[in-house]
């Protein structure tokens, strides 16, 4: 058997085994497509993330520093930079484009109201956690995941992602990838402060942001600047320099779009 269907069977394998350990009571209590109440974090701050592509050299330093702070499993990630190899249409030269991707922390996240047992929640700061101890594994809100931001961690055997390293943002800090970002191309703080310097470049540059499939309404909470309009949604592009690879040999590019 190759590895790729191989691997596919085990993930479906555990995606039924996770669906059966689903207590019908929890469902039940849960509902399936119910908003769960906003809980922890504090309600006068709402966080998101501006990543600077103009500044972003792809070294991997922010994916790497992240697979370090959250002891993710070898071949997951919670943030990775895609690289593309594009070619200049009037030009015929080549160029490079960075694209760094993690959880967009959406204000409508599409991963929360399919948890049958409410593990997946926002938090009143717009932090998009799981709690491990409630999750079972089912892999809905990674299906559900437009962006392709959730992986169900084998370590755990729960669904795993991008917190914008909660943590330490209660601690006084940066997360990982931001603090490990050589360029200073991702910048991360509270949005309805005014004077936060997320704030102040949002407002500099409010007519150039994109967001990632804004068609999807999910209004993610992760702005780029300097990003290419063709790359907001699923581009006719082939990764070049750096392939990502997971542990059952597939490049972890751009597979938005489910």
């Amino acid at each position: 058997m190759d590895p790729i269907r191989r691997s596919l069977l085990g993930q479906l394998a555990r995606l039924s085994a996770g669906a059966a350990m689903v207590p019908l009571s929890s469902v039940a209590s849960a509902g399936i497509n119910d908003q769960p109440p906003r809980r922890e974090g504090d309600p006068e701050k709402r966080y998101g993330m501006l990543i600077d592509l103009r500044q972003c050299i792809g070294c991997q330093a922010c994916t790497v520093s992240c697979h370090i702070e959250n002891d993710a499993p070898l071949g997951n990630f919670r943030t990775v930079v895609s690289q593309f190899e594009v070619e200049q249409e009037s030009t015929g030269q080549l160029a490079t484009f960075m694209l760094p991707r993690l959880c967009n922390h959406c204000e409508n996240p599409p991963c929360v109201p399919v948890c049958p047992v409410q593990a997946t929640y926002q938090r009143r700061d717009g932090i998009v956690v799981v709690d491990s101890d409630r999750c079972v594994g089912c892999a809905y809100c990674v299906n559900a995941c437009p962006y392709d931001a959730r992986f169900i961690n084998e370590k755990t055997q729960t669904a795993d992602k991008c917190t914008f390293c909660a943590h330490r943002l209660e601690a006084g800090l940066l997360p990982a990838c931001v603090e490990s970002c050589v360029g200073g191309a991702r910048i991360i703080g509270d949005m309805r402060d005014p004077e936060s310097q997320i704030s102040r470049m949002m407002a500099e540059h409010r007519d150039e942001l994109m967001v990632l499939q804004p068609e999807k309404g999910t209004h993610p909470q992760v702005f780029y600047l300097g990003m290419d309009e063709r790359f907001t949604h699923r581009p006719e592009a082939k990764p070049g320099i750096w392939d990502v690879i997971n542990e059952a040999g597939k490049e972890l590019d751009y597979e938005f779009g489910h």
